[in-house]
């Protein structure tokens, strides 16, 4: 990672650990993907390396980003998909050339086209988001709990109750704050 920067919060949902470049959205938000470069660094270490990025590119990426946020949340609580969002997701996909590939492990892998572009990276991630909208994931969309992050997360836990995007941030956070509310209470 690229001293300077707050780290990213990666999870194991392309879509949802992309939304999560923006965190703190209620709050005090932390942009994690502020210049081009710091874009192909989160696309690198989410196994979509591409070779470069321009400031127009990131702008495309932002769009996404906050596309698939919007509809995810819509689906978390139940309401239509914001049209222009689904544009955007739909458009993106379209835009991308990625094949799918499987491991020797046999494991999915994407393979970008010869250029590694970002267009091919913001397919993926697209179409990611397609399939958990779609419904087409075993798990539910949620958003934290935290008044502060309020972020769209896929919850695969077993009873699907999951309550915070992070419990080693937002999750500790907030318990942090009840035992000292309940300190503060008790003395």
């Amino acid at each position: 990672m690229r001293a300077g920067f707050p780290d990213f919060r990666l999870g194991g949902v392309l879509a949802t650990s992309f939304t999560a470049t923006l965190t703190e959205r209620r709050g005090d938000a932390i942009e994690r993907i502020p210049t081009p470069q710091r874009l192909v660094d989160w696309l690198t270490v989410s196994g979509l390396a591409v070779e470069s990025c321009t400031a127009a590119q990131l702008g495309l990426a932002r769009e996404l980003r906050e596309s698939i946020h919007a509809a995810a949340t819509a689906a978390a609580l139940g309401e239509a998909l914001p049209a222009a969002a689904v544009q955007v997701i739909n458009d993106r996909s379209l835009q991308g050339r990625a094949a799918a590939v499987l491991t020797p492990e046999g494991h999915r892998r994407w393979q970008l086209g010869p250029a590694s572009c970002v267009a091919d990276a913001l397919g993926v991630i697209a179409a990611d988001a397609i399939g958990i909208l779609a419904g087409e994931r075993d798990g539910k969309l949620a958003l934290c709990a935290s008044p502060t992050c309020r972020a769209a997360f896929f919850d695969t836990s077993q009873s699907r109750t999951r309550k915070w995007c992070d419990m080693n941030t937002c999750g500790n956070r907030q318990k942090k704050a009840r035992f000292n509310a309940n300190q503060r209470k008790n003395s």
